[in-house]
C-alpha cells in the first residue's frame, strides 16, 4: 500500500511540475511577443522624420506694445509710458534662469539712460522682490528692473521663457521680432564697446579688448548653444525627489523627453503641469524632469502641482553644462539608443510642440 501511495505522489508532483513549466514557457512567450512589438514600434518611431518645431511667433512688428505699470525694486510704480519718446529694450528676465545669469554682466554694462542713441533697457522680472534685489546688487545692474506679480506682462507679450524681449520704438510700437536669448537681445542694442555674450568687450585696461583679470567668454570652450541632433546623450545618475536614484541608462530601449526645470521658473511650473496631463494619456515617450535648487522647495512645488513624473536634482548646473545649455525650461528628445533625436527645444511651447510631434509621428507611422 505504501509504495503505491509513493508512486501516486510522485506522479502528482511530476504533473504539477510539468504544468508549472508549461505556464512559465507560455508566459515567457507572451512577454517575448510583447517586447518584440514594442521594439518594432520604437524602431518605426525613431525612423520617422521629426516635424520641425516652430519658433515662437511673438508680437508683430508695428503693433502697439502692450502697456503695463509695475513696481520697480524700490516700490515705485513705473508705466511703460514713462519711456515714451525713447527706444526701449524690454527684457523678460528671471534671476533663477541660467541664461539670465550668463547675461547679467552684459546687462550691467548697458547704459541705464540709453547713451550713444542706444535703447533704454527695461527688465521685467519674476520671483521674489528681495531675491531680485540681491541679484541686481550682486551683478551691478543699473537699468530699471520691474517686478510682475505672476506672468501677466509676459503673457501679453507672448513670451514663454527667459531671457526674451523686444525693441519698442519711440511711439510705443514693437520695432523688432521677438528676440530669444542673450545674443539676440544684445544684438538689438550694440552700443559702442559692447559686442555681446561670447565676444570680447572693449576695455582700456586689457589687451585685445579684454579686461585684465576677466577671462573673455570668447575664449571659453563651454558650449551654451545646446547639443545637436545625432549627438550621444550625456549619461547621468541623479537622486530622485521621491527617493532613490535615476540614470539615463534606465530608459535605454525607450524614447525619453528630458526636460530641464527650476522651481523658481514660472514657465517651468506651467510646463510641468501640461506634461503631467499629456503623459497620462501617452506613456511614450517617457518624460524625466531635471530640476535644481533646494530639494524642499522642489518637493513643495511638485506636491502643489500634483506632479507624478520622475523629478531628479542636479546639484548646480553640472548636467546643464553637459547638455550645453543653462536656460530653463528646455528639452531634448532622446531615442531608444540613447542618441539625441532633436535639436534643443526652448520654452514651454516648443517643448510641448516637440512632444506633440512625437505622438503625431507615432500615430501616422
Amino acid at each position: 500500500m505504501l509504495p503505491w501511495i509513493g508512486f501516486a505522489l510522485a506522479a502528482v508532483a511530476a504533473f504539477i511540475g510539468c504544468w508549472v513549466a508549461y505556464q512559465l514557457v507560455r508566459q515567457n512567450g507572451r512577454i517575448l511577443v510583447r517586447l518584440e512589438a514594442i521594439e518594432q514600434q520604437l524602431a518605426t518611431w525613431a525612423a520617422a522624420p521629426q516635424k520641425p518645431v516652430a519658433a515662437p511667433a511673438g508680437l508683430a512688428i508695428g503693433s502697439p506694445a502692450p502697456p503695463f505699470e509695475l513696481d520697480d525694486l524700490s516700490g515705485r510704480r513705473r508705466p511703460l509710458a514713462d519711456f515714451r519718446g525713447r527706444r526701449v529694450l524690454v527684457v523678460f528676465f528671471d534671476p533663477s534662469c541660467g541664461f539670465c545669469v550668463q547675461m547679467a554682466a552684459d546687462l550691467a554694462a548697458l547704459s541705464p539712460d540709453g547713451k550713444d542713441s542706444a535703447p533704454i533697457p527695461v527688465v521685467v522680472t519674476t520671483g521674489d522682490a528681495e531675491a531680485n534685489r540681491r541679484f541686481v546688487n550682486e551683478h551691478g545692474i543699473r537699468c530699471a528692473v520691474l517686478l510682475q506679480k505672476q506672468r501677466e506682462v509676459a503673457e501679453a507679450y507672448q513670451v514663454s521663457g527667459t531671457p526674451i524681449g523686444y525693441l519698442v520704438d519711440e511711439r510705443g510700437r514693437i520695432a523688432s521680432e521677438i528676440a530669444v536669448g542673450a545674443l539676440a537681445l544684445l544684438a538689438l542694442v550694440r552700443p559702442q564697446g559692447l559686442v555681446g555674450i561670447g565676444e570680447p568687450r572693449a576695455h582700456a585696461n586689457g589687451a585685445n579688448g579684454v579686461p585684465k583679470g576677466d577671462p573673455s567668454l570668447a575664449k571659453s570652450r563651454i558650449n551654451r548653444d545646446g547639443l545637436a541632433a545625432g549627438t550621444p546623450a550625456p549619461s547621468f545618475r541623479l537622486p530622485r525627489l521621491d527617493g532613490g536614484e535615476l540614470s539615463l541608462e534606465d530608459y535605454r530601449g525607450r524614447g525619453v523627453l528630458l526636460v530641464f526645470s527650476d522651481p523658481q521658473c514660472a514657465p517651468c511650473m506651467e510646463l510641468a503641469t501640461e506634461l503631467e496631463r499629456v503623459a497620462r494619456g501617452a506613456p511614450e515617450p517617457a518624460i524625466v524632469i531635471i530640476s535644481r535648487g533646494d530639494p524642499e522647495a522642489n518637493r513643495t512645488k511638485v506636491a502643489a502641482l500634483g506632479i507624478t513624473l520622475p523629478v531628479v536634482l542636479q546639484r548646480q548646473w553640472e548636467i546643464s553644462l553637459a547638455y550645453g545649455m543653462f536656460a530653463t525650461p528646455i528639452g531634448y528628445l532622446i531615442d531608444a539608443a540613447g542618441v539625441i533625436a532633436s535639436d534643443v527645444a526652448m520654452g514651454k511651447d516648443q517643448i510641448l510642440a516637440l512632444h506633440s510631434a512625437v505622438l503625431t509621428g507615432r500615430r501616422t507611422a
